[in-house]
């Protein structure tokens, strides 16, 4: 069974960082592509990082620059550094990983809110 469990959300003013955490169980986050989506409040849920097995990295255009996707393998946990936070990075942060197996796993989500 594979579990995500995210951490790290919260308010924050803009300008302010964040470091989300994404601790896996039931794979191993070095041998899978794990990706970061956000859920805004009426938007359609957007893929904002993804990290290979391979460390080929990616990122929304509108996070360049500001979000860093790293990962512990010792730990396998995978994190996401938010920096330069705006009001519109608002929303649920989640993790995900696609497995042949198991197909799409999803984690419950982290609450980050940016105030102005």
């Amino acid at each position: 069974q594979v579990q995500l469990v995210e951490s790290g959300g919260g308010l924050v003013q803009a300008g302010g960082s964040l470091r989300l955490s994404c601790a896996a169980s039931g794979i191993a986050v070095r041998i899978n592509t794990m990706n970061w989506y956000r859920q805004a409040p009426g938007k359609q849920r957007e893929l904002v990082a993804f990290l290979t097995s391979g460390g080929d990295i990616n990122y929304a255009d509108s996070v360049k620059g500001r979000f860093a996707i790293s990962r512990d393998n010792a730990k396998n946990t995978v994190y996401l550094q938010l920096n330069s936070l705006k009001v519109e990075d608002t929303g649920i942060y989640i993790c995900n990983v696609w497995t042949p197996g198991r197909g799409d796993c999803w984690g419950q989500g982290t609450q980050v809110t940016v105030s102005s």
